[in-house]
């Protein structure tokens, strides 16, 4: 049964953005090698992991800023870039 924890295996580890970024978010990394795990590399400072952040509405927003009016950005960048040259 596959473990909750993120892993990595030994070839990976040249990579290290990955693997810093689970162990900023708190969490445990199994370091494997082929389908072995080999050991745990814990977060030093034993943090929770961080909790997904709540996005505003943007719909919503939009909705109550312009109604149900539609924009026309893409034919309006057309434009202004046509006048420039």
């Amino acid at each position: 049964m596959p473990s909750a924890n993120p892993s990595i295996n030994l070839r990976q580890l040249r990579d290290t953005r990955k693997l810093k970024s689970w162990l900023k978010a708190g969490k445990t990394v199994e370091l494997r090698e082929r389908n072995t795990v080999l050991g745990e590399i814990v977060p030093k400072n034993g943090k929770e992991p961080r909790q997904p952040v709540e996005w505003p509405d943007f719909e919503a927003r939009a909705k109550a800023i312009f109604g149900d009016r539609i924009i026309p950005a893409v034919e309006m960048l057309i434009e202004d870039r046509e006048d420039r040259f």
